[in-house]
């Protein structure tokens, strides 16, 4: 393989001047939850609770075998030692109860992350995934270097759409994206800037 036909290398998110963070030790607190490090201790969780019906506005499918939860779990903590992902579980700070995941892909856009999220489905309803998402951003303003943050959603999720106008976000761009299961899903990706 030649220089031109090589991978290029990802980029690693910019910690902002004076910070400094492995994205494997991050942890988040908020009032009601707790933001942790992907591990597979948190397999057997994911793997039941990422069901049909969690992933009706997602681009993946439920997994059929736990052993394609590992492969997400093993994907993400590379990602985490490449510096340029963060990925959560998000725990019940005062049970430890697991509620879902949520994370900071800047796997190809360092500059411009993507966040994303899901939670299980008794736990919907409650503000979990608002809570979760701003305590993300607020991380992010604080640490990262980045020029805005994308949060990509289904036009006819509501509840999830409020997530990023509640912070501020506003469509940037609209398209129709077919899942890995067939289904199509009417994308609008929202852009969320930093604090000015």
């Amino acid at each position: 393989m030649n220089e031109e036909q090589k991978s290029p290398r990802p980029t690693p998110f910019a910690a902002k001047k004076g910070h400094s963070f492995s994205c494997r030790e991050v942890e988040i607190t908020s009032v009601r939850i707790r933001l942790r490090p992907i591990s597979e201790q948190y397999a057997e969780d994911i793997f039941r609770h990422f069901t049909a019906e969690v992933t009706r506005y997602m681009y993946p499918k439920p997994p059929d075998r736990i052993e394609e939860t590992r492969q997400f779990i093993g994907h993400s903590l590379a990602g985490m030692q490449r510096e340029d992902t963060l990925q959560f579980v998000i725990i019940d700070a005062r049970s430890g109860e697991f509620l879902g995941c949520c994370g900071l892909d800047g796997r190809d856009q360092p500059r411009t992350p993507e966040l994303g999220i899901w939670l299980k489905m008794d736990a919907h309803g409650h503000g979990y995934g608002r809570e979760a998402i701003a305590a993300l951003k607020q991380w992010a303003d604080r640490h990262l270097q980045y020029d805005y943050l994308t949060y990509p959603v289904d036009r006819a999720n509501i509840a999830s759409r409020k997530i990023p106008e509640g912070l501020g976000g506003q469509i940037f761009r609209e398209e129709k994206y077919r899942t890995k299961d067939g289904r199509i899903l009417d994308l609008v990706d929202y852009k969320i800037l930093p604090p000015q």
